[in-house]
């Protein structure tokens, strides 16, 4: 598969599982929705590696470049740097598990009400895209799914960052 095709296929893919239109996304990208288009169907004359990085910034996507100096991949759970992240201003820390259970449709304690809306008004949409694949590689939760709980979640604690919008 042609580098273009490959990135218009997962930017598509990542946008429908986040419940974004291609306006949704030209704009957090500021970019023309006819651009995001062209993106994701791979008609895209010349792209140009900025722009592209914009668009990929606004759905937490990135460019690994594979080879002998490619690094490994982080160690730590998705999940665990979520809730570490979650927990950095409260007493209480929030565990993986607990994350894992109220991003999958479980009810959210009350006590740790204030550290997902802090997990979805600050943490990174890259950091949020690994949750969601942690969610769909241990527990089979389809991506969508979770993207959808976490616009769910975002809009019932009044999270105003404009990707949940």
């Amino acid at each position: 598969m042609n580098a273009l095709l490959e990135l218009g296929c997962a930017v598509r893919e990542r946008r429908q599982d986040m419940g974004m239109t291609q306006a949704t996304l030209a704009r957090l990208s500021g970019l023309s929705r006819a651009t995001v288009n062209q993106l994701e169907n791979a008609t895209a004359k010349e792209l140009g590696i900025s722009r592209a990085q914009r668009v990929m910034g606004a759905l937490g996507l990135s460019v690994v470049i594979t080879g002998a100096r490619a690094s490994a991949r982080s160690a730590t759970p998705a999940l665990l740097k979520a809730a570490r992240a979650a927990s950095v201003s409260y007493r209480e820390v929030m565990d993986a598990q607990t994350l894992a259970a109220s991003l999958s449709g479980g009810a959210v304690p009350a006590r740790f009400m204030p550290h997902v809306r802090s997990l979805l008004e600050e943490a990174s949409v890259a950091l949020l895209a690994e949750v969601v694949e942690d969610l769909h590689a241990r527990r089979g939760t389809p991506r969508a799914d979770v993207w959808r709980r976490m616009r769910q979640l975002a809009q019932e604690f009044k999270v105003s960052r404009e990707v949940w919008s």
